[in-house]
Protein backbone atom coordinates (compact mmCIF):
# COMPACT_ATOMS: atom_id res chain seq x y z
CA UNK A 1 0.00 0.00 0.00
CA UNK A 2 2.80 2.23 0.91
CA UNK A 3 4.49 1.55 -2.49
CA UNK A 4 1.66 2.66 -4.58
CA UNK A 5 0.58 5.63 -2.87
CA UNK A 6 4.87 6.91 -2.88
CA UNK A 7 4.33 6.15 -6.98
CA UNK A 8 1.24 7.86 -7.02
CA UNK A 9 2.85 11.04 -5.11
CA UNK A 10 6.14 10.63 -7.32
CA UNK A 11 4.21 10.52 -10.69
CA UNK A 12 2.07 13.91 -9.25
CA UNK A 13 5.43 15.73 -8.60
CA UNK A 14 6.88 14.87 -11.77
CA UNK A 15 3.54 15.67 -13.78
CA UNK A 16 3.47 18.95 -11.64
CA UNK A 17 7.42 19.86 -12.29
CA UNK A 18 6.94 18.80 -15.92
CA UNK A 19 3.70 21.25 -16.33
CA UNK A 20 5.65 23.96 -14.82
CA UNK A 21 8.81 23.63 -17.17
CA UNK A 22 6.64 23.62 -20.03
CA UNK A 23 4.62 26.68 -19.06
CA UNK A 24 8.01 28.36 -18.24
CA UNK A 25 9.33 27.80 -21.40
CA UNK A 26 6.87 30.49 -23.50
CA UNK A 27 8.50 33.18 -21.60
CA UNK A 28 11.74 32.22 -23.12
CA UNK A 29 10.78 33.11 -26.82
CA UNK A 30 10.06 36.72 -27.73
CA UNK A 31 6.87 38.28 -29.26
CA UNK A 32 6.31 41.34 -31.30
CA UNK A 33 2.47 41.78 -31.32
CA UNK A 34 0.76 44.01 -34.37
CA UNK A 35 -2.10 46.08 -33.70
CA UNK A 36 -4.42 47.55 -35.98
CA UNK A 37 -7.14 50.63 -34.76
CA UNK A 38 -10.88 50.18 -35.09
CA UNK A 39 -12.76 52.40 -36.91
CA UNK A 40 -16.27 52.22 -37.32
CA UNK A 41 -18.10 51.99 -40.76
CA UNK A 42 -20.65 55.06 -39.96
CA UNK A 43 -21.21 57.85 -37.54
CA UNK A 44 -24.55 59.18 -36.76
CA UNK A 45 -25.23 62.80 -36.21
CA UNK A 46 -27.92 63.23 -33.41
CA UNK A 47 -29.96 65.75 -32.65
CA UNK A 48 -31.98 67.84 -29.67
CA UNK A 49 -34.51 70.57 -29.21
CA UNK A 50 -34.66 71.88 -25.95
CA UNK A 51 -37.88 74.79 -25.18
CA UNK A 52 -38.14 76.64 -22.41
CA UNK A 53 -41.40 79.70 -21.53
CA UNK A 54 -39.75 83.12 -21.66
CA UNK A 55 -42.37 84.47 -19.40
CA UNK A 56 -42.64 81.97 -16.75
CA UNK A 57 -38.63 82.34 -15.80
CA UNK A 58 -37.52 84.66 -13.04
CA UNK A 59 -36.00 87.95 -13.58
CA UNK A 60 -37.37 91.60 -13.53
CA UNK A 61 -37.13 92.73 -16.90
CA UNK A 62 -37.38 90.93 -20.26
CA UNK A 63 -33.37 90.64 -21.20
CA UNK A 64 -33.16 88.88 -17.91
CA UNK A 65 -36.09 86.26 -18.83
CA UNK A 66 -34.62 86.03 -21.91
CA UNK A 67 -31.43 84.72 -20.50
CA UNK A 68 -32.53 82.45 -18.37
CA UNK A 69 -35.15 80.87 -21.02
CA UNK A 70 -31.82 80.27 -23.23
CA UNK A 71 -30.19 78.36 -20.57
CA UNK A 72 -33.25 76.73 -19.93
CA UNK A 73 -33.71 75.61 -23.15
CA UNK A 74 -29.91 74.56 -23.75
CA UNK A 75 -29.94 72.45 -21.04
CA UNK A 76 -33.18 70.48 -21.71
CA UNK A 77 -31.58 69.81 -25.55
CA UNK A 78 -28.53 68.29 -23.35
CA UNK A 79 -30.92 66.71 -21.07
CA UNK A 80 -32.55 64.60 -24.75
CA UNK A 81 -29.04 64.35 -26.51
CA UNK A 82 -27.84 62.41 -22.77
CA UNK A 83 -31.39 60.66 -22.97
CA UNK A 84 -30.19 59.41 -26.75
CA UNK A 85 -26.73 58.61 -25.93
CA UNK A 86 -27.05 56.71 -22.39
CA UNK A 87 -30.69 56.05 -22.01
CA UNK A 88 -32.91 56.91 -19.38
CA UNK A 89 -33.46 55.25 -15.61
CA UNK A 90 -37.26 54.53 -14.96
CA UNK A 91 -38.33 53.85 -11.50
CA UNK A 92 -42.02 52.94 -10.80
CA UNK A 93 -43.63 52.39 -7.41
CA UNK A 94 -47.71 52.08 -6.50
CA UNK A 95 -49.04 51.59 -3.45
CA UNK A 96 -52.33 49.03 -3.38
CA UNK A 97 -54.77 48.94 -0.87
CA UNK A 98 -57.91 46.49 -0.45
CA UNK A 99 -57.56 45.90 -4.06
CA UNK A 100 -57.19 50.20 -4.88
CA UNK A 101 -54.75 51.84 -5.87
CA UNK A 102 -53.59 54.70 -2.99
CA UNK A 103 -50.25 56.23 -4.43
CA UNK A 104 -49.02 55.72 -7.92
CA UNK A 105 -45.06 57.39 -8.55
CA UNK A 106 -43.06 57.37 -11.65
CA UNK A 107 -39.73 58.79 -11.75
CA UNK A 108 -36.99 59.80 -14.33
CA UNK A 109 -33.07 60.02 -14.45
CA UNK A 110 -30.57 60.50 -16.85
CA UNK A 111 -26.66 60.53 -16.24
CA UNK A 112 -24.03 61.11 -18.93
CA UNK A 113 -21.81 63.88 -19.99
CA UNK A 114 -21.53 64.73 -23.77
CA UNK A 115 -18.54 66.27 -25.63
CA UNK A 116 -18.78 67.62 -28.80
CA UNK A 117 -22.05 68.85 -29.63
CA UNK A 118 -22.82 72.24 -30.81
CA UNK A 119 -25.63 74.80 -31.30
CA UNK A 120 -27.36 74.34 -34.26
CA UNK A 121 -29.64 77.59 -33.63
CA UNK A 122 -31.11 79.46 -30.59
CA UNK A 123 -34.39 81.64 -31.55
CA UNK A 124 -37.97 82.70 -29.90
CA UNK A 125 -41.15 81.17 -31.00
CA UNK A 126 -43.73 83.12 -29.45
CA UNK A 127 -43.54 83.10 -25.90
CA UNK A 128 -40.85 80.21 -26.26
CA UNK A 129 -37.19 80.31 -26.81
CA UNK A 130 -35.68 77.33 -28.79
CA UNK A 131 -31.88 75.74 -28.69
CA UNK A 132 -31.46 73.40 -31.31
CA UNK A 133 -27.86 70.95 -30.94
CA UNK A 134 -26.36 68.49 -32.82
CA UNK A 135 -23.86 65.78 -31.36
CA UNK A 136 -21.94 64.47 -34.78
CA UNK A 137 -20.62 61.23 -33.12
CA UNK A 138 -17.67 61.65 -35.80
CA UNK A 139 -16.24 64.45 -33.63
CA UNK A 140 -17.32 62.65 -30.48
CA UNK A 141 -15.06 59.77 -31.67
CA UNK A 142 -12.07 61.91 -32.86
CA UNK A 143 -12.27 63.88 -28.84
CA UNK A 144 -12.04 60.24 -27.76
CA UNK A 145 -9.55 58.56 -29.74
CA UNK A 146 -6.64 61.17 -28.69
CA UNK A 147 -7.96 59.75 -25.19
CA UNK A 148 -8.02 55.86 -25.85
CA UNK A 149 -7.77 54.43 -29.23
CA UNK A 150 -9.96 51.16 -29.76
CA UNK A 151 -7.53 48.75 -31.58
CA UNK A 152 -7.58 45.16 -31.66
CA UNK A 153 -4.55 42.61 -32.50
CA UNK A 154 -3.58 42.07 -35.81
CA UNK A 155 -0.14 39.68 -35.60
CA UNK A 156 1.98 38.24 -33.07
CA UNK A 157 5.16 37.11 -34.11
CA UNK A 158 7.12 34.75 -32.16
CA UNK A 159 11.01 35.02 -32.28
Amino acid sequence: MNINRQIKITSLVSIALLLGSLTGCSSIFDKHIEYEYVLPDSYPVLKAIGYAPLSAQPGTNKAQKMLMALKVSKLEAYRELTEQVYGQNISSSMTVKGAIAKNDGLQSQVNGVIRGAKVVKSYTAGDTYVTELELDMKRVHDLYITQAKPRKIKRVTYY
